[in-house]
Order: structure tokens, then C-alpha cells, then sequence
């Protein structure tokens, strides 16, 4: 570095722009230490999402705390970029010994084209779990304790920068001690926004039908009635959740009947590691997501025998954990020494709910008491869900810990993009330069009060990021909710049609960083493909900006449409009545039995016909077909239940199956895998009597082998050997795991989604990117 306008020998001035995870992680407090123990002069502060530091003195001095911000961030703290540029007029920005300061925040003057840094929720730290529990401490057990390492972030924010006056904090002015912390540089809780001890910050509440309480005896009145077998509504960070004893087999019944959701397995919070591994089996990888600041729910394979009601998880041997992260959390769990059921405060596919008035309304008839506090949530964030496949985390709904952070865009939107997503697992993404911002989790947009989310959530983060879309990105499918949203808002000038599966496969290879053409396996339930058909099933040879399908699976009907997504049996009988390829084998007796006369029936006339029944090429429905034909699961009460068992069967086998017979031939120039080959072979199995486990696992390998087969032609006809494997279907660890150890051994390279989910929570992220892709290509 040169100097710039010295008064002093060696002395320079530079401005010091740091872009990132900046805020709300105590990194002007870290900048302020090192460059006072530099002996430097200047300022640090917050403008719009970034920290910008002007320092003066010493070139050596500089460098150093410019290698410090690099390489010595707190640990909370991600640095993607520092912008260096020397100023002229050292005297004017810091005359020598005039110090070094934390200053106030301020907009930028001269506006961004990236995004504000708006922090993510981190579970509260080992410093403050050491005071919440120490009898000697001011802030002993008390429920909101947190620092600059900890707390709620993004779920109190009003406005950016992000500072006390714009948050949900404003309403709670500090006493003197907690100033005297807020204020002191070398203090673990400086600028720590949520700051709060018991004299000045929130409070708790109960509310039942017999008692009211007030701060501690609120807390015992809330962990006496978990104890008694009844359920509570906790006011979290980013929602109510209900909570209740995970081991009283009757209380979690009753919770599944009130919350209306009979079988889609219920997170569980374990006290801490310890007991962790005693309900779930661990690998490393899992207890370091567990323990994470981010605190996402874990799905393990469950211990049997850990005392868990067999309602927490039925059909799956995976439970998802997860730990503590709120100082309440800490307090409920350790009070009550037990796992507890902790799932998201709704009923089934409604919104969770965040404001007090909504909460005690629509929980009314789920919560037998309600344990509440005064600090508002801005910010609705369900709890972000996981899993290991391969030894790393592949996520499975992107939320709480880790939403709202910024993502890699792979080509600059020049034009600022909203990505609208596709109507289940719904998320949006905003698109700016170099960065993509996903939206939280949001449900399914299957009613008003789900769209009115959407609409609410994506009004504030547009309105804190200061961001108006030029472009606005959809799905294909023109009943998508998300879809009519676009066509409402932006004339068709303006919009980017991006096909469902094309939006899976770039979602995965932008995240990897994949250049260039690459093979996509898109394997999901239904999707609109550009011919006006069903896919779902599909081998694509595609870039950021365009696709072509090179494979697919065979086609079969859904009769009654969605009644056949519902109803796996249906699936089954539109692949036996109606698939693309007959099946030699006739329907095993105990399958049929199964269903209704008159049902075999009606459906074998509706297929005939052509009556409501579309044909899809859908790996997914087929998963669902196998599934049902087994034995193993005919109706689905949430998304994918019946693959979820299928996998669940698999994953009881200990050796190596073989593949079940299958077939790939031609149609169209298009390379089809025959499904009815293997199902046919699947219906031999049974009719030998063959364990539907055994079937089960066999036809996992059969798809292994054929997605190989159809990339293996993929890459022989284009000269590519990049996979990117994306879908709700590659949330299958069997199949996930296997075919990244096939393709290796193929000679190809396959890629994962990790930080964006696989399924439809994906979409949005890959919508933006092409959006910006084809944008830039004009």
C-alpha cells in the first residue's frame, strides 16, 4: 500500500469497506479492539449492510488490521469481500492520537448492489447459558439473555441498519447497567441489539384456563402442565410452537388429532448432546450440526427403545432433533429433565403463528395453556431441518439460523430479480448483483392465510433492502399461486417463465459452482414440462440459460388428478391399467384385495377414457406406486409419506441388493426408462413372497442403476461428465448416497444441493439464476 497525503512519516488513510455476515455479530466491537491496539485513528460503523472503517496511521499498522479483518473475523462473522481505497486529507479523517471510535449507523449515499447484512437468529451462546444458570449472576434464569454472540436477529428487525432504534428492542429502553454494557467497546453485550436483564427487557406470561402468571411462576406454571400430559403454545423467536411431552404416547396423540396432522413425524428437543445420542444415532457430522449456532433439526435413525411415543415418528425410523436455542428453550428443558415434542404453533398447512391476539385465536383449540412474552416477532422463521448425506449437511427446509443470508449468484443479475418459487415448500428469492437473498420457508401456498404470508414477509424484506424488481421470475404452471402472483404484478415484459425442472437442476449446480453445460437429474413429484405435460422423472442437458431433455421415466395416468397424489393406491392401479409400457404380470391378489371393487373399477374406466387422469413421467409417483404395491403405505396424509416409508423399509436391509430387471429404450430421440419392466418384476417378487423390505431396497438400487445408464448416454452423446442431482426425491439418502458412489465409479462427477433444499424450497434460487442468466444474455 501506498501513502496517501501524509503528515507524518509512513503514515497513510484508507477507507476499509467490509461486505458479509457483518452485523449483529460483534464486528465493529472486534475492529475497534484491534485497530485501538494498533495504536490507529479513525472510525468504525454500520452502513446499510455493511461495516465501513476509516482508519489513519502507520502503514505496518494498517496492514495489520486489514489482515485481521481477513483472517480474524469473530466467529459469527463471514467476510466476502473487502474493498480497500486510500483517502486524501489524512488530517480531516483522523489527525494523529485523535483515537479510534464506534460511530453511529447510516444509510449509503450512494445505494448498493448487493444486500443489506441482515443477521441471521443464533442460538445463545456458552457465555450467556454459563450466566442464565449461575445463581450469583444479575441475569440468572432469565428467559431473553443473549450478547453480541447470540440472540434473535432477523426476527426483531423493523428497519436497516441494524440498530436497538430499529428493532423490536425500541419499546424496551435500557436501565443504567445494561447501558453501561450496551455502550462499552471491551463488553461482550456492545451494540448487542436485543440486550436485556430483568429490570428493563421483556417478560413472561401465562395464560390457561384456570391460572394467569407472571415471570418465573409463568415458566413453573408452563413446565407444570407439560409434566401433567398437556400441551403448551410457547412464543419462540420466530413463532409460536407447541410443545408437550414426547415420551406420554396419549399427549401426542391428542396433539396430532387438535393440530390435524396424523402421521408427519414431530421434531424433538433433547435437553442437550448427551441425551441427543441416546434417542438418535449420531454421526459426527450430526452432532456438529446439532450443536451449531444455527440449531437446525437433525434427522437421525432413531434408537428403538428410547422411550419416544410411537405417534413422534410413525413410519420412519429417522426423528428429527434438535437442541435448545433460546435461553426459555434452555429453561423449559432443564426444569422438566424429559425430550419434548416442539412443532411449529398452527394447524395443519396454516401459517405459524407470531402475533399474541392470532396466537390465542387459532391455538385456542390445539393449547391447553400458553406461555408468553412482550417482545414482538417481526418476523415469521419456522425452524430450518437437516440431514447428512455423504458426511455433509443437505438441507431440508432453509429457515430459522440460516435465512436470510445471502447466497452466491453465479451470474450478476444486472437487472434486479424476484424469484416467486412454485406453490409447495414455498420460498422466494431476491436477486441482486452478485447475491441471492432466499426468503424463509414458507409452507404451501394452499389458502389466503398462506398467500397473505408470502405477501407479508416479501414486503419487508423488499422494503429493508431497499429492493424493487425489474424482473420477476415463475414457475410454468399457471395454477401456482405464486405463478398468478407474478401475472398480477408485472406485465409480461417483465416476467421470466422458468420451467419446474430446469429450476431444480440450476439450483443445484449454481450453489457448486458448476460452469459451463452439465447433465441434470431432476427426480421430484409433478412439475409442468414445456410440452404441457407432467414431468417429474427427467435427464436434462442443461446450462444457466437453456435445457434440453435427454431422458426421462415412462409415463403413467394420475386418475383423479390430485386424488391420485393423495391416494398412492390410485398410482399404482394408473401404472397397472394405464402406463406407457404394459405389464406382462398380472396384479398380485393381496394388492387388489386391498382396495374397493367398485374403486378398481372406476379407475380402470377413467384410464381407459382418458377421465381426469394426466399422465406424468414422475419419479416421485412412482416411489409412491412401489410403495402402495408392497403394502407399505395406499393414502398419504403429507408429501411424500409413502416414499418416506418406502425408504424406511430399504433402509432395514443390511446386504447389498441386487437391481430388479429394467429397460431403457427409445422414444422420440428421447432415452425413456421402461418403469413397467421393474414393476413388473416388483409384482414377481411378491408373488414369490419375497419380504416387501427386500423389494424395497431392490428397487432403490434399480433406480441407481438406471439413472446412471441414462447419464452414462448423457455423457457419451455431449461430452459432459457434471451431474447435478436435485428434486424432492434426492432427499433419499439411499439414493443419494449411492449415486454419487455409482456415478464416481462411472467416471462422472455428481453434485448434491446443500445449502439449498433439493425440493421445492430450491426453486425459487434456481428461477433467479436463470432469470439473471438469460437477462445478461439479452
Amino acid at each position: 500500500m501506498a501513502a496517501t497525503d501524509h503528515t507524518a512519516p509512513d503514515r497513510e488513510a484508507w477507507s476499509i469497506r467490509v461486505r458479509g455476515t457483518v452485523q449483529g455479530v460483534g464486528f465493529r466491537p472486534f475492529v475497534y479492539r484491534a485497530a485501538t491496539g494498533l495504536g490507529l485513528d479513525g472510525t468504525v460503523g454500520n452502513v446499510a449492510g455493511d461495516v465501513v472503517i476509516e482508519v489513519a496511521g502507520p502503514a505496518s499498522a494498517v496492514a495489520a488490521l486489514a489482515r485481521a479483518v481477513r483472517e480474524q473475523a469473530p466467529p459469527h462473522a463471514v467476510v466476502t469481500d473487502m474493498i480497500m481505497e486510500p483517502v486524501v486529507g489524512v488530517p480531516a479523517l483522523a489527525p494523529p492520537g485523535s483515537g479510534f471510535a464506534v460511530v453511529d449507523s447510516a444509510a449509503d449515499p450512494a445505494g448498493r448492489t448487493g444486500f443489506a447484512g441482515l443477521p441471521v437468529d443464533l442460538a445463545t451462546c456458552d457465555d450467556c447459558l454459563r450466566e442464565l444458570f449461575d445463581p450469583a449472576d444479575r441475569r440468572y434464569r432469565y428467559p431473553f439473555i443473549n450478547c453480541t454472540n447470540c440472540g434473535p436477529r432477523a426476527t426483531i428487525v423493523d428497519e436497516l441498519p441494524y440498530d436497538r432504534v430499529r428493532t423490536a428492542m425500541a419499546g424496551f429502553p435500557l436501565c443504567v447497567r445494561c447501558a453501561t454494557e450496551y455502550r462499552d467497546p471491551y463488553d461482550r453485550r456492545f451494540h448487542a441489539e436485543p440486550l436485556a436483564c430483568p429490570e428493563c427487557g421483556p417478560r413472561l406470561s401465562w395464560r390457561s384456563d384456570e391460572a394467569t402468571h407472571t415471570g418465573q411462576d409463568a415458566l413453573a406454571a408452563a413446565a407444570a402442565a407439560i409434566a401433567a400430559g398437556r400441551i403448551v403454545a410457547l412464543k419462540g423467536i420466530g413463532g409460536y410452537q407447541l410443545v408437550c411431552d414426547a415420551a406420554q404416547a396419549s399427549t401426542v396423540d391428542i396433539l396430532r388429532k387438535r393440530k390435524r396432522r396424523p402421521s408427519k413425524p414431530f421434531a424433538v428437543m433433547a435437553v442437550d448432546l448427551t441425551e441427543a445420542t441416546r434417542l438418535g444415532r449420531l454421526a459426527e457430522t450430526d452432532r456438529q450440526l446439532l450443536g451449531s449456532p444455527a440449531r437446525p433439526i437433525v434427522l437421525v435413525p432413531a434408537h428403538p427403545g428410547a422411550g419416544l411415543a410411537r405417534a413422534v415418528h410413525p413410519g420412519t425410523d429417522q426423528v428429527g432433533l434438535f437442541l435448545p436455542y433460546t435461553p426459555l428453550h434452555h429453561l423449559l428443558l432443564r426444569t422438566l429433565a424429559r425430550p419434548l415434542v416442539v412443532t411449529s404453533g398452527n394447524r395443519s398447512e396454516e401459517p405459524i403463528a407470531i402475533d399474541d391476539a392470532d396466537a390465542l385465536t387459532r391455538l385456542a383449540t390445539v393449547a391447553d395453556g400458553f406461555l408468553q412474552h412482550d417482545r414482538p416477532i417481526r418476523s415469521r422463521y419456522d425452524d430450518s431441518v437437516v440431514r447428512t448425506i455423504d458426511g455433509c449437511r443437505v438441507t431440508v427446509r432453509r429457515a430459522r439460523g440460516y435465512a436470510p443470508d445471502p447466497l452466491p449468484l453465479p451470474v450478476p443479475a444486472d437487472r434486479p430479480v424476484l424469484a416467486v418459487g412454485a406453490q409447495l415448500k414455498h420460498t422466494f428469492t431476491l436477486a441482486r448483483g452478485d447475491r441471492a437473498l432466499v426468503g424463509p420457508h414458507g409452507g404451501s401456498l394452499d389458502d389466503a392465510d398462506a398467500v397473505a404470508a408470502f405477501h407479508a414477509t416479501l414486503g419487508q424484506l423488499c422494503r429493508l433492502h431497499r429492493f424493487a424488481p425489474e424482473l420477476v421470475a415463475h414457475d410454468l404452471h399457471p395454477g401456482y399461486l405464486s405463478t398468478r402472483y407474478a401475472v398480477d404484478t408485472v406485465p409480461a415484459s417483465r416476467r421470466v417463465a422458468v420451467q419446474h425442472h430446469h429450476a431444480h437442476v440450476v439450483s443445484c449446480a449454481a450453489e457448486n459452482g458448476v460452469e459451463g453445460p452439465f447433465i441434470g437429474v431432476a427426480y421430484d413429484g409433478l412439475g409442468l414440462g414445456d410440452d404441457g405435460t407432467l414431468w417429474g422423472g427427467e435427464v436434462l442437458l442443461a446450462s444457466y440459460t437453456r435445457y434440453r431433455r435427454l431422458g426421462r421415466f415412462s409415463t403413467a395416468p394420475l386418475p383423479g388428478g390430485e386424488a391420485a397424489v393423495r391416494r398412492p393406491a390410485r398410482m399404482a392401479l394408473g401404472y397397472l391399467f394405464g402406463g406407457e409400457f404394459p405389464l406382462p404380470t398380472t396384479p398380485p391378489t393381496g394388492f387388489l384385495d386391498r382396495l374397493h371393487p367398485g374403486e378398481r373399477e372406476t379407475i380402470q374406466h377413467m384410464v381407459a377414457r382418458g377421465v381426469n387422469s394426466p399422465r406424468a413421467s414422475s419419479a416421485g409417483r412412482l416411489f409412491d406406486a412401489v410403495s402402495s404395491l408392497l403394502g407399505i403405505c395406499d393414502d398419504v396424509s403429507y408429501e411424500g409419506e409413502a416414499a418416506v416409508m418406502l425408504e424406511a423399509a430399504a433402509a432395514t436391509v443390511t446386504s447389498a441388493p441386487a437391481a430388479l430387471p429394467w429397460r431403457v429404450t427409445e422414444v422420440d430421440r428421447v432415452w425413456v426408462y421402461d418403469c413397467g419392466a421393474t414393476l413388473a418384476a416388483v409384482l414377481e417378487g411378491i408373488a414369490a413372497g419375497e419380504p416387501a423390505a427386500a423389494l424395497a431396497a431392490a428397487f432403490h438400487r434399480t433406480i441407481v442403476a438406471v439413472t446412471v445408464a441414462l447419464c452414462e448416454r448423457a455423457a457419451e452423446q455431449s461430452g459432459v461428465a457434471v451431474v447435478c442431482l436435485s428434486g424432492g426425491c434426492l432427499q433419499n439418502r439411499i439414493l443419494a448416497t449411492d449415486l454419487l458412489t455409482a456415478l464416481a465409479a462411472g467416471g462422472l462427477v455428481g453434485y448434491l444441493n446443500r445449502d439449498v433444499p433439493a425440493n421445492d424450497g430450491g426453486i425459487s434460487y434456481g428461477q433467479a439464476v436463470v432469470a439473471a442468466a438469460q437477462a445478461r444474455e439479452g
